[in-house]
């Protein structure tokens, strides 16, 4: 699919002007965010936005209303959150957040630094689009169904798949180089992008893999994974391989209040930001983790693997998005709050949500139209996992199986 617009994917130094005020979007490799950081991006967002840190589906984080930019910047630079002004857009890398301490057959952890630092290095690839996602996936397939335009998938402690374009390749690549084989086929993509402008993805560009395959001189295998979407998410308590704890929280919308980011960041551990836009905090005693969620909690982090807050997702809605046809974020909070959002996904309820067919005739074609009934958003009852949008652009919604809630002029539109 050829996108004829400039690619305009936010970051710090471009912020995006939503309707509610600039956004910046801050990238955070692997998701981890170090107690310091947390204080900045808490005291920024309360000091510069509008008291809140959005968490995204790549495991970065985002600030709306911005009202001094090089005030942002220079805070951020000063924790290590802007290491690079001519890259900063480009250090989309998800890694499997629990790598390392529970699980998986290899720590990717090292790895997601050993590639951003290259990454960085690397003057050519300040050209890759904004879009484009690097993963790294310790073997238990948590990130590598997450589509994207380059990854590694663990095998064994020294074995890794090369993943293009959200598949894989065949090719089989060590440990030790991992990060070379992904930079260059970071650069194939780069290289294939000055013959195909307007494409931001790797998916894109037609026969890509194969053609970044070919650039990289290497042969491929029979043996290919298959990746599917990631549906159980880790929350609640997590016991490590070294006997501490990890807690594994949800953030309601992914939207966390500055004042609980400060509390993040006296817990004085790291504190992961995970692709499904919730939180691990990591080597915790256990009477730590006790008292984090005995303070937590209450201020609204879902630590309960059943609640309702885990089912949902929404786009931003109004006030922030101009497109929007209503205060999504609001209408699922209430959806929430009286009970309409329901834990089976057997069947979806509250209306007669079963298509109506007709066909008519239009240019002698014959034409199949689909009735779907518009439902006031305080009778919207729905099961299992949801995405609720203000639009039929549908933003910010997951990979894999959910139902889509799409607000039109009259009401919502269950798909």
């Amino acid at each position: 699919m050829t996108r004829p617009a400039a690619d305009s994917c936010p970051g710090v130094l471009r912020l995006h002007e939503a309707a509610d005020g600039p956004l910046a979007r801050i990238r955070v490799p692997g998701g981890r965010v170090e107690p310091a950081q947390w204080q900045v991006l808490a005291e920024a967002a309360h000091d510069l936005g509008d008291g809140n840190i959005e968490l995204t589906s790549r495991g970065n984080v985002q600030l709306r209303r911005i009202g001094d930019a090089e005030a942002l910047w220079a805070r951020l630079e000063s924790v290590g959150l802007l290491p690079s002004r001519t890259h900063e857009r480009v250090r989309n890398i998800i890694a499997s957040p629990l790598s390392g301490r529970i699980g998986g057959v290899a720590d990717v952890h090292g790895l997601v630094r050993t590639l951003d630092t290259e990454l960085m290095a690397a003057p050519r690839l300040a050209d890759l689009p904004g879009r484009a996602l690097f993963t790294l996936d310790d073997g238990r397939g948590d990130v590598s169904g997450l589509g994207a335009d380059i990854g590694a998938h663990a095998l064994g402690a020294d074995e890794f798949a090369l993943l293009l374009a959200g598949e894989d390749s065949g090719i089989r690549i060590h440990a030790a180089d991992v990060a070379e084989v992904v930079l260059a086929a970071a650069h194939g993509f780069v290289a294939l992008r000055d013959d195909n402008p307007g494409r931001w993805r790797l998916r894109d560009i037609a026969h890509g893999s194969e053609r970044v395959v070919d650039l990289l001189g290497l042969s491929p295998g029979d043996d290919r994974l298959e990746f599917t979407t990631a549906q159980v998410v880790p929350i609640g308590w997590l016991e490590q391989d070294n006997g501490l704890i990890s807690l594994g929280a949800g953030v309601r919308l992914g939207s966390l209040p500055a004042r609980t980011a400060e509390f993040l960041a006296a817990i004085e551990r790291p504190v992961f930001v995970t692709p499904w836009r919730g939180l691990i905090a990591t080597d915790l005693e256990e009477w730590a983790a006790e008292q984090v969620v005995r303070v937590l909690a209450p201020m609204g982090l879902v630590f309960d693997a059943d609640s309702p807050w885990h089912l949902v997702s929404a786009c931003a809605g109004q006030p922030g998005c101009a497109k929007s046809h209503t205060d999504v974020r609001a209408d699922v909070t209430a959806a929430i709050d009286s009970g309409r959002v329901l834990p089976s996904a057997d069947s979806t309820v509250g209306a007669d949500t079963s298509s109506t067919e007709r066909t008519e005739l239009k240019n002698g074609a014959d034409q199949r139209i689909l009735d779907i009934p518009v439902i006031a958003s305080a009778e919207v009852t729905v099961a299992g996992r949801q995405h609720w949008s203000g639009c039929d652009r549908r933003c910010g919604r997951p990979r894999g199986a959910a139902t889509d809630v799409v607000a039109t002029d009259e009401g919502y539109r269950i798909d």
